[in-house]
């Protein structure tokens, strides 16, 4: 009886031993996607009942797409798409009719209809709620080459809670210490990055490769060892999506709180928490700011309001103008506190937007302000419309400007 029980037991434990590790083998046999030598991308999509199978992302030439946005219309660069070809056992491939430029592009097949990842490509980002899968297209002396991971020194990564006293509960930052810190008894300027509506504190880690843009540049030497701060702009939320008490929640763009002046009031509690937490260069001229989007939004007020934290701020692809001014005192007498911003003789505003970004006009019209009262900035405009493309080419030439 007593070898019966250990038989028994013994297949148990190799049973699910053998389910744990399943994983590790039998895996797919189909390679996507392929850079190939030319410099075209091949993909593959084994499907052998599929009728019709596609590939879109923004790798291909874009194609204009008119959406509904807070009862506006509004047009939008949407992906093209390309069709893949049916070939042995049930293999599906398309393969770019042109050479890809080097950059770092989000895609996903189309399977009848219905939205996939690639499941032959583990890199897999985050959007929202959505998944796409991710080609990096690498190339010495590209741009492209800041998001790759090379042989240098590389920062640290945590993920950080501190006590919001204006929310009443704990929520999560990352922060980013570069290569040396634990060693090092220096104190460091401070870099604040913010993501846009839908976002949280993990999107411009994953999405934007923050982390590997900063260690690239650092180890070139076109950038000031520096802490990064990647906050959450949801102020009623804790933190990213199962990172927090909530559960199974879905992301959604409908939060709370988002841009109704919340998250602006609130924000000298996530700088006083890092200058207690971190050893910093705890003044002005050792702080900068920027975000994109709805981050965009959130660092011009965030400056305008607070004229003595920041001496560096950048707005990429910022949602200027899509708020009423009267819902709260943060938005209120813009006029007055862009004077006093310039007052103080900021080091930096920098400004990037793309071409055809359907925020491109309110961006326009801002700087024509600025323009006309004679206030300082740079500005930067790329091809392509409202992408992390962009986002991540503007954080690549910001970064170098601070701290000089």
């Amino acid at each position: 009886m007593k070898k019966l029980i250990t038989l028994v037991a013994g297949l148990v434990i190799g049973g699910l031993s053998a389910f744990a590790q399943q994983a590790l083998y039998g895996g797919p046999q189909v390679e996507s996607p392929v850079i190939n030598p030319d410099g075209t991308v091949t993909f593959r999509y084994q499907a052998p009942k599929a009728v019709k199978v596609e590939v879109t992302g923004d790798f291909l030439p874009t194609e204009k797409v008119e959406v509904e946005f807070n009862g506006q219309k509004m047009a939008f660069d949407a992906p093209g798409v390309g069709v893949l070809k049916e070939g042995q056992n049930g293999v599906w491939e398309y393969t770019t009719p042109f050479k890809v430029a080097p950059e770092l592009y989000n895609y996903t097949f189309r399977v009848d209809g219905n939205t996939v990842i690639d499941p032959n490509n583990m890199w897999v980002n985050r959007d929202v709620a959505s998944l796409t899968s991710v080609l990096l297209v690498p190339e010495a002396g590209a741009r492209s080459d800041l998001y790759a991971i090379h042989a240098v020194p590389h920062g640290t990564v945590s993920k950080v809670w501190y006590h919001s006293d204006k929310q009443g509960f704990d929520r999560r930052l990352t922060v980013y210490t570069p290569a040396g810190y634990e060693t090092s008894k220096a104190k460091y300027p401070v870099l604040y990055v913010l993501h846009g509506i839908g976002g949280d504190e993990d999107a411009w880690v994953t999405q934007g490769r923050a982390t590997q843009i900063l260690d690239n540049l650092i180890a070139r030497g076109e950038a000031k060892p520096m802490i990064v701060v990647f906050t959450n702009g949801n102020i009623s939320q804790e933190a990213a999506p199962l990172e927090n008490s909530t559960g199974y929640t879905r992301p959604t763009m409908s939060l709370p709180q988002t841009m109704e002046g919340t998250f602006e009031t609130a924000f000298p509690e996530i700088v006083k928490f890092i200058d207690s937490r971190y050893r910093t260069l705890a003044k002005k001229q050792f702080r900068a700011i920027c975000g994109l989007s709805m981050g965009g939004f959130h660092t011009l007020n965030i400056s305008l309001n607070y004229p003595d934290l920041f001496n560096y701020s950048g707005m990429f692809s910022a949602a200027i103008g899509v708020t009423d001014p009267s819902i709260s005192p943060m938005y209120q007498d813009f006029d007055r506190k862009l004077a006093a911003y310039f007052a103080k003789k900021p080091a930096l505003l920098w400004i990037g937007i793309g071409r055809t970004d359907f925020l491109i006009q309110s961006n326009n019209e801002f700087r024509a302000k600025l323009d006309a009262a004679g206030y300082p900035y740079k500005y930067m405009e790329t091809d392509g419309g409202h992408i992390w493309r962009n986002w991540r080419i503007y954080l690549s030439e910001f970064v170098p400007l601070l701290f000089k």
